[in-house]
């Protein structure tokens, strides 16, 4: 009689899986057992990382940002990576008879208490790092370094900020989780009966399985290994960010966290710069920058400066560049009555680093702490100097021993009267120190009482995380409410964010209608400039490449401002913060000796070839923004693009934009080995 097909199918469906899975079984059951517990260990810690990847995706994708296999997959390897290093760690030292625990209670001990440590380690890193991108957009890496050395202000930060303890308590419950799942894994692991092998069949599976590890630490069948920086074969750098492991990047990027610099580079770029800046006297082998200014000053009627470092004064998200909440309607308005700079870029980003280009008119190349942070750099010129018959104030609502400002300030500008949160009346608000509105009523009432012309300095830290409004101030400033579609649409975050950025505009007005009744006022010039854009979606109102490139994080407003003494004018051309002293001293007309990297933006004759300095830590890039393109070199790999600042359209590859990206090319590492230079060799004695 033949067989019923019904039978067959019957067969295949249920016999052949049942058959498979004995012979896998038996497969598996005669691997031996360390290798058994050591990859069911990595199988779990490889399932955590895709879910922290996974989660990582979820939370800050945009809506342009669709799923991309090869994003995810790239991310895999990373994780691998990670994981075989583990495996072999593992396997190693599993092997030592006092560490190994098939044979001594020493060694369960032991990787009972190794699980819950690499467990600990991993959720903080993660966490960490899913923190430090919401706050900078940027994986963790070298640079968190650096709050380390404000650790107290640093806390308090997170502590205003973030759920901490919340947090606390999830990574508490799940790595009692994992380390109670590994107790009762291995126990049962240890307890099975070992499969009696032959030696030569023991010693392949050792073999291979070492071999399998040291591919995969490895990351790829070929010369060279798998490094972080093959993350950015991606155009977007949301796609690269989601690929990279944060214990990879964080440790690989600790190679880049030193200021340098090549003598030789400085000397190959100097007839470059010294044009640019219009030195007066150009020699190569002095690599001096000295340019003088030989200004006459009415002594009778000196310019008083205020000059305002405004904290994430982001260009993309203020109301001068039509942004369509209009956060920023009183600055719009004044930015109208003066000399406003529509494009002006940061040299770095970051707060410490932004008061460093202002102060030395150096940009800080430094790659993990700032500049202000080296005890060798702590000796700098500063045009400030110049105004010696000026009394001088730096006002501030926190303290000024974060980030070193305090040794960099102290330590270089002459006769400086530091005002700070221990010398204000007005209660702190938060980790920063007290409100901006009060910190600019409270630097109003010490300048208008100044006898002989003064140059104040206002920085602002309102516009930051945790976005303290003052309940003082809730009856005057009314908060505004969007949908999240509609804020991201325009750049922000969250209503938090956006109602931060709206409270500095209200501080600016208060300000501003306090300083009209004063005495000063006719006789002052204004000066406004963020300390740092945002990283982010610029919107759809700056060409992609600001987005893409990332340099939306360093383009900032830049406004002079005095009544009847600056002629009202918006001006395309592109700045750089390093600029706002010289044009300070050009406006008021003091005299000056500038040795410094930023020019006067005043004379036509220093502006012959247009261009900004950029160089990004987090990123790793140095670049040059002209008034048509940007230049960008990613110093890990060396790769280099050339973006459009224009329009949308690509850059076409013919023969005219190749030596435009050339001529680029040479100009980014002039500046930035002339940087790395002057940081060290640009003294106030000199």
């Amino acid at each position: 009689m033949n067989a019923s097909p019904i039978g067959g199918i019957e067969r295949f469906l249920f016999d052949v899986p049942l058959m498979l899975m004995h012979k896998f079984r038996h497969f598996f059951s005669a691997i031996p057992r360390p290798i058994r517990w050591i990859v069911s260990v990595q199988l779990f810690a490889i399932l955590l990382l895709m879910a922290c990847r996974i989660c990582f995706f979820i939370v800050f994708r945009g809506e342009q940002d669709m799923f991309q296999a090869a994003v995810f997959m790239l991310g895999f390897r990373y994780d691998a990576r990670l994981v075989a290093g583990i495996g072999l760690f593992m396997l190693v030292f599993g092997g030592i008879p006092l560490l190994n625990p098939y044979r001594a209670k020493a060694g369960v001990l032991f990787w009972n208490g190794f699980v819950f440590v690499m467990s600990t380690l991993l959720l903080i890193v993660y966490i960490s790092d899913f923190y430090h991108y919401d706050y900078l957009k940027q994986r963790l890496n070298a640079s968190v370094i650096q709050f380390a050395d404000d650790a107290a202000i640093s806390f308090k930060m997170v502590w205003q900020t973030y759920p901490v303890i919340p947090m606390t308590l999830l990574l508490m419950a799940v790595v009692f989780l994992l380390g109670q799942w590994h107790r009762i894994h291995f126990r049962k692991n240890r307890n099975a009966d070992p499969i009696p092998q032959r030696k030569w069949s023991r010693a392949l599976h050792y073999g291979v399985y070492s071999m399998i590890l040291g591919v995969l630490v490895f990351g790829r069948v070929g010369q060279y290994p798998l490094r972080w920086s093959d993350a950015y074969i991606f155009s977007d750098s949301f796609k690269s960010a989601t690929a990279l492991n944060p214990v990879q990047s964080f440790v690989s990027s600790m190679a880049f966290r030193d200021v340098g610099f090549n003598v030789e580079k400085v000397k190959a770029g100097y007839a470059d710069l010294s044009r640019h800046f219009g030195v007066d006297f150009p020699d190569a082998a002095s690599l001096d920058f000295s340019r003088t200014s030989p200004y006459t000053t009415n002594p009778d009627t000196p310019m008083n400066v205020v000059l305002v470092i405004c904290e994430s004064f982001a260009a993309s998200k203020s109301s001068m560049f039509g942004n369509a909440l209009n956060p920023t309607p009183y600055f719009d308005s004044l930015s109208k009555q003066g000399l406003f700079y529509e494009r002006c870029f940061t040299p770095a980003f970051g707060t410490a680093r932004g008061v460093w280009s202002i102060i030395t008119g150096i940009p800080d190349v430094t790659r993990s702490k700032t500049a202000s942070r080296n005890p060798a750099a702590v000796d700098q010129y500063t045009l400030l100097n110049a105004f010696d018959a000026y009394d001088k104030y730096y006002f501030l609502g926190g303290s000024t021993t974060w980030a070193n400002i305090r040794g960099l300030l102290k330590n270089n500008v002459n006769d400086l009267n530091i005002i700070e949160e221990d010398d204000f009346k007005a209660d702190r608000a938060d980790v920063w120190g007290i409100s901006d509105k009060n910190l600019f009523l409270e630097a109003n009432r010490r300048i208008r009482s100044n006898t002989k012309p003064f140059f104040a300095i206002i920085q602002t830290a309102d516009n930051h995380r945790p976005y303290t409004i003052p309940e003082e101030d809730l009856t005057a400033f009314q908060k505004q409410t969007f949908s999240k579609d509609v804020l991201k649409k325009n750049g922000f975050e969250d209503n938090e964010q956006f109602n931060a950025f709206r409270y500095s505009d209200y501080c600016f007005r208060v300000f501003m209608e306090t300083a009209k009744k004063e005495p000063y006022y006719a006789n002052t010039l204004f000066v406004f400039v963020g300390d740092h854009g945002l990283r982010g979606d610029a919107g759809a109102g700056f060409p992609a490449s600001f987005t893409q490139s990332g340099i939306v994080a360093e383009h900032v407003p830049l406004l002079f401002f005095a009544p009847q003494k600056v002629s009202p004018a918006r001006i395309k051309t592109v700045c750089s913060q390093l600029d706002v002293l010289p044009s300070i001293a050009a406006l008021t007309k003091m005299p000056h000796v500038n040795k410094t990297m930023g020019i006067n933006l005043m004379a036509d004759s220093s502006r012959q070839y247009p261009h900004a300095f950029i160089a990004d830590p987090d990123m790793h890039t140095i670049g040059i923004v002209t008034d048509s393109f940007y230049y960008s070199n990613h110093l890990p790999t060396g790769q280099e693009r050339l973006y459009s600042v224009m329009n949308d359209n690509p850059v076409p590859d013919n023969p005219r934009m190749r030596a435009t990206r050339l001529t680029l090319s040479r100009l980014a590492t002039a500046w930035y080995e002339t940087s790395g230079y002057l940081i060290l060799n640009n003294k106030k004695g000199k």
